[in-house]
């Protein structure tokens, strides 16, 4: 074995070999019970991010742990061509790159170099996630504009349409003017912004009175239509029917009355703006209002505004400001901090704006999704995400699912010269369909409806699409592999993705698309901010993969990743990641320095061999119990502690022969017997370093690899034995501690008197004790010991003789102290018990063993206040 463990080596050499063996590809197996995931398909011109590892390394744990259960193990990868951020890209890239701009090319020719950008940058990330480990099956990898998943994306739109589920209308819509296309309530996201309220007089026509408003947007003043005032305003009533001047422009707009003005807000008088707000566009409607839309697709003001047109809506707004304070308009300017929409894309302003778009009816779509999440056929953890899927779901709005872009899946509407359009699947298909109105006509007659469709119309359909199951719903893979069984994903497109993915496998499978979702945290940086590459605080996780090994990278990032809580993110993480894997090889290199004689008995090790299988199993079934609650990080914790505590701080104390003596073959093959176990337990988490030792331990085949070796199974164990160890451990942790306290050396043998009821309870061990304590002996009393310092576990005392004056005072003080601490810990057992949920729902086996912590915690104290008594 090498001295130290170099993961560059191992971990190129290994994912080469597993691949060449194909160990992650699937094929439906009739004999087998599938297991599947699929990726949440990330951004086709994305790189790899600390979110992006944390997901794929949750989805490889809970993979690699199917395929050595004998599951047949399918991971789906692929990615998602993101129609705003990668047009936005080679926007970008045409205009810096070859001093082209969109408008001025043809859509043919924007696509080829978008296609172009796609080949040449599309696909690194999920070469980067190979770096990471990722056992996904490579050979069925998708991208949603791959010609199969665009045709079933199209189907689907032809068919809601059918159902009367897709429409096209006139409707206010979130418009982005950097990204110049309109955008779902999902891809707004409201923040707190420092704002100013800018307060505006209305002359009265033919009065001298005027009527004040106040507004955060003093440039929609040119595109007003009315003020409206509530009817019941004692203040404003009597002026309903009267016209007023609108600055600037002098335009004469009426003033009406609707129950919608909140009389206690403001100043009780409302500009209405039908064009850019859409509580005004509703009022509007209802009241008959001109319409004036001021605003061109790129925030710029329009003809009809008036004035300052071609020029940026903020820089307007500054401008206006100054005018409405020369014609004394200007009331008074307050500051105020209010939510404000940005593009979830772009991070530009939205502005309210009337569009002709294609719209989805949810609210009959979404029932079943709704319902099966509520009811748990589809589980979340944490379940606290229901409450909030909840809210979304009842309360969703019908879906702008069109887009004003030429990267993605064009909708397929054709218009027909006389303004109408039909809606088919090809353009054939949409000639046809033209021809039953007007049998003159010809393609050249039809024009294709520009928009696309939102991406996320796309992606509601991975988890069905990846395997062809729209188009061909009866085929092999979609039979065998859907419903899928786990979603990783992240709180933040719980509604953009998930609640649509569920939507479609109720609509189109009749079934759930997968069972369950585990939502992971956010990824921030010590300082709880979210990492960002303009915060610099996003460390490149391949640079930390070089650094510290993927497995440290891996274990590192699951040591503290809550399920649905957020990550904060130390780099001191990966470092314990390495030292975890350094901890494993270098016990392995002690254990294959061991001399080995076969002629030896190894009777000596016979405890310690069975009380770490027992613990082992116990372990098992600890790890077990956390993985059916999807608590990930509990899982490894649970392994780091059998790894580092019990079988490297105890088991191979235990069993290590002296110095240059050897050890008997027996107890050198059961420890490498638990190595396979340990690593059969730790490959899902840390695949590189536990494949490499696999193959250091015993001789293999070709396919025997651990990738694919049987993943440990439930068995029983000796909860006597493991709960005499326990009390074994701690007596030689306390004699330790004394050592040290005292500054006694490791070589000055000690004397051990115990005061216990049951003799036998440590009669097994004690041979270990003496060993690992150096105790020249240990002997039974029954009554306390003079002279020696004492120390207590559960209701035995311990009495070590040590030379010289014991300080009373000081003993007293430590005594005194357990007791403080056993108190406080009898305090939250007990708290836990009286708590009658967690007794009422928590397995039997765990509220036992919370009783027995009561039992020992109430007899340690009996025997602390006797010591503390008898000093």
């Amino acid at each position: 074995m090498e001295k130290t463990y170099n993961p560059q080596v191992v971990e190129d050499k290994w994912y080469k070999y597993w691949m060449d063996q194909k160990f992650f590809s699937s094929k439906p197996n009739l004999e087998k019970e599938p297991f599947t995931i699929v990726i949440p398909p990330p951004n086709v011109t994305g790189v790899l991010h600390m979110g992006h590892m944390l997901n794929n390394t949750i989805q490889d744990v809970l993979t690699r742990r199917a395929r050595m259960q004998g599951k047949e193990a399918c991971w789906v990868p692929g990615t998602d061509h993101a129609s705003i951020a990668t047009e936005a890209k080679v926007v970008k890239m045409l205009k810096e790159e070859k001093g082209i701009d969109k408008k001025d090319i043809s859509r043919e020719e924007f696509l080829k170099y978008a296609w172009e950008w796609k080949e040449k940058y599309g696909g690194i990330i999920l070469e980067q996630l190979k770096k990471l480990g990722a056992s996904c099956d490579w050979d069925r990898t998708k991208f949603t504009m791959d010609e199969d998943y665009y045709k079933e994306v199209i189907s689907v739109f032809v068919d809601l349409h059918k159902k009367g589920l897709i429409y096209r209308g006139v409707r206010m819509v979130n418009w982005d003017p950097q990204g110049k296309t309109a955008l779902s309530d999902e891809e707004v996201i409201h923040r707190e912004v420092n704002s100013r309220l800018f307060y505006v007089k209305y002359k009265i026509k033919d009065e001298n009175e005027f009527v004040t408003i106040a507004t955060t947007r003093p440039e929609t003043i040119l595109g007003d239509s009315a003020i409206c005032v509530n009817p019941n305003d004692d203040r404003f009533k009597h002026l309903i029917g009267k016209k007023v001047i609108i600055p600037m422009v002098n335009r004469e707009v009426p003033i009406i009355g609707d129950e919608y003005v909140d009389m206690e807000f403001g100043t009780g008088c409302l500009k209405i703006t039908p064009a850019h707000d859409l509580n005004d566009y509703e009022i509007g409607i209802r009241h008959n209002l001109e319409v004036i839309d001021i605003l061109e697709d790129d925030g710029t003001l329009g003809e009809k505004a008036q004035f300052y047109v071609g020029e940026d809506r903020f820089v307007v707004r500054k401008k206006i400001v100054k005018q409405l304070e020369a014609m004394e308009q200007l009331v008074k300017v307050e500051d105020m901090v209010n939510k404000v929409g940005f593009s979830e894309r772009t991070d530009a302003v939205i502005e309210p704006k009337l569009s002709m778009q294609w719209f989805m009816k949810m609210d009959g779509l979404s029932k079943p999704a709704l319902e099966n999440v509520m009811n748990d056929n589809i589980k979340f953890y944490p379940s606290k995400f229901k409450n909030t899927y909840n809210h979304w779901m009842e309360n969703i709005r019908d879906w702008c699912i069109s887009r004003q872009l030429w990267w993605g899946h064009r909708i397929p509407a054709w218009y027909l010269p006389d303004g109408s359009y039909v809606v088919g699947n090809t353009e054939e298909e949409a000639l046809k369909l033209a021809q039953e109105k007007d049998a003159n006509l010809t393609l050249a007659d039809l024009n294709q409806e520009e928009d696309v469709l939102d991406t996320w119309a796309s992606s509601w359909l991975w988890p069905i699409s990846v395997f062809n199951g729209i188009n061909d719903p009866e085929n092999e893979d979609i039979k065998y592999y859907y419903p899928t069984n786990d979603l990783v994903t992240a709180p933040e497109i719980l509604f953009f993705w998930v609640a649509r993915m569920i939507i479609t496998g109720y609509e189109y499978k009749g079934e759930l698309p997968f069972k369950n979702v585990y939502l992971t945290g956010i990824v921030r940086d010590k300082q709880r901010r979210k990492m960002s590459k303009s915060l610099g605080n996003s460390p490149d996780p391949l640079d930390l993969i070089e650094k510290y090994g993927a497995d440290g990278i891996r274990t590192g990032m699951l040591f503290s990743s809550p399920a649905g809580n957020d990550l904060l993110f130390d780099e001191k993480l990966c470092l314990q990641g390495r030292n975890f894997s350094n901890k494993i090889w270098n016990a392995l290199r002690l254990v294959k320095g061991f001399e080995v004689k076969d002629e030896l008995s190894g009777s000596d090790n016979e405890v310690a061999i069975l009380w770490f299988q027992s613990r082992f199993n116990k372990a098992v079934e600890e790890i077990e119990y956390h993985y059916s609650k999807f608590r990930i990080s509990d899982a490894l914790m649970t392994i780091y502690k059998l790894v580092w505590n019990d079988f490297c701080s105890w088991y191979l104390e235990m069993i290590k022969p002296d110095f240059e003596q050897p050890i008997d073959k027996k107890t050198f093959d059961q420890t490498i017997n638990f190595f396979e176990q340990i690593i059969r337990l730790l490959h899902p988490f840390m695949p590189f370093i536990t494949e490499e030792i696999w193959h250091l331990i015993g001789e293999r085949s070709e396919k025997d690899c651990l990738v694919v070796a049987k993943y440990p199974e439930l068995l029983p164990y000796d909860n006597a034995i493991l709960k005499e160890a326990e009390a074994v451990f701690e007596v030689i942790t306390n004699i330790r501690n004394l050592r040290n306290s005292k500054g006694i050396n490791k070589s000055q043998a000690l004397e051990l008197l115990i005061k216990t009821s049951d003799k036998g309870f440590y009669g097994k061990f004690e041979s270990i004790m003496q060993r690992l304590a150096n105790l020249s002996k240990v002997e039974y009393v029954t009554e306390k010991v003079e002279g020696a310092v004492s120390f207590v576990y559960t209701a035995d005392e311990f009495f070590v003789p040590i030379a010289g004056e014991i300080d009373v005072e000081k003993e007293k003080e430590k005594i005194q102290t357990e007791i403080e601490y056993t108190k406080g810990f009898l305090k939250s057992v007990d708290k836990k018990l009286s708590n009658e949920r967690f007794v009422n729902n928590a397995p039997a086996k765990v509220v036992e063993n919370e009783k027995q912590k009561k039992k020992d915690a109430e007899d340690k104290l009996v025997a602390l206040e006797a010591a503390l008594s008898s000093l």
